[in-house]
């Protein structure tokens, strides 16, 4: 019975760290340390939803789309956790689109969907409204909000997979570059 509650012990003092370092990290703005350690252990705390969404909001802010969508099936339980599962999947359907637009020359012009303050909203916002008369290498979207900030929207291309490149620009200078595939 002492082992076992020992044990118990043990393992509530070991989420409680995990917990509490990924919130740490998380307010240290190291996000890539806290969108890993959150993958680590997934599964150990797919059920705690308060570690889902701050896993899923450090993945987002290093740009780690992709490992939304386990997040987004997880996250139902309480209305904070399904309110961050419907933000996560409009990112996610508008990066899928976007690609896809970029990529094959999908039409998304007469799509109208939420949005959300995220870089690939805002994109997606300011791409869906582009004139598509011909194709372009690059595509350069002006901020609706402020119109020094700008993003440059192209593809590279790979071997495997092409990648879907958003740079963002203030006053000309490049800030920071997004890479998605």
């Amino acid at each position: 019975m002492k082992i076992l509650l020992a044990l118990l012990i043990a393992i509530i003092s070991l989420y409680a760290d995990i917990k509490q370092e990924m919130l740490e990290l998380y307010q240290k703005k190291e996000y890539e340390n806290v969108c890993e350690l959150g993958f680590k252990n997934f599964i150990s705390y797919s059920k705690d939803e308060e570690y889902v969404s701050l896993y899923a909001f450090a993945c987002l802010n290093v740009d780690h789309i992709d490992r939304l969508s386990v997040p987004i099936t997880t996250l139902k339980f309480s209305q904070e956790a399904r309110s961050n599962a419907a933000y996560f999947s409009i990112i996610l359907m508008q990066k899928k689109l976007l690609y896809h637009a970029i990529t094959d020359n999908y039409d998304i012009s007469s799509l109208n969907f939420p949005t959300t303050d995220y870089i690939l909203s805002k994109v997606f916002d300011l791409y869906s409204k582009v004139k598509k008369e011909e194709r372009k290498d690059f595509y350069i979207l002006e901020d609706k909000n402020d119109n020094r900030l700008k993003y440059k929207l192209y593809l590279i291309k790979d071997d495997k997979i092409d990648k879907m490149i958003i740079e963002e620009f203030y006053n000309s200078v490049s800030i920071k570059k997004h890479i998605y595939w």
